[in-house]
């Protein structure tokens, strides 16, 4: 069965996006990015932001997100599958950014949550974006610390 992954989170301001590669089995099952308790994106995101975003509930941190004219979203729109690795993705398709270009007019950079979603990278930079590939936020990437993490995140809105 083909896997559908979740709607954008944007809004006509947003200058920034976030792209992962495709969300996993318990951001599915929540109809949640990054819903999987040991994922760290949230955390990295609340240091970026100075927001506390672990502690609110999902549309509160959602709606803090945009405030900071950023988005999030994934490279693909649907795949198929099996557990929540990015190495079991097969039959990807991605998503439309020209869509989202034509509703948020002001998008100027897009950053990679990880190196799959990274190799996405050339092809949007070729069509004019700045881009950043970040070290995955996923608790499957542990070869680097949290704070090594950090370092790297805080280019986020530079």
């Amino acid at each position: 069965m083909k896997l559908r992954g979740l709607p954008p989170v944007w809004r006509g301001d947003t200058e920034v996006v976030v792209l992962g590669s495709f969300p996993g089995a318990a951001s599915l099952a929540a109809a949640q990015y990054y819903a999987h308790p040991r994922n760290q994106f949230w955390r990295l995101l609340e240091q970026v932001l100075a927001e506390p975003l672990a502690a609110l509930p999902y549309e509160a941190r959602l709606e803090r997100v945009l405030c900071h004219r950023m988005g999030i979203w994934d490279v693909l729109a649907a795949c198929r599958r099996e557990g929540s690795l990015d190495a079991a993705i097969r039959e990807a398709a991605p998503n439309d950014f020209d869509w989202l270009r034509a509703r948020a007019p002001r998008l100027r950079k897009l950053c990679f949550n990880g190196k799959t979603a990274g190799r996405f990278a050339p092809k949007l930079a070729a069509a004019g974006y700045a881009t950043l590939v970040l070290p995955s936020s996923s608790p499957a990437h542990a070869a680097l610390t949290f704070e090594q993490k950090l370092r790297e995140w805080q280019h986020l809105l530079t």
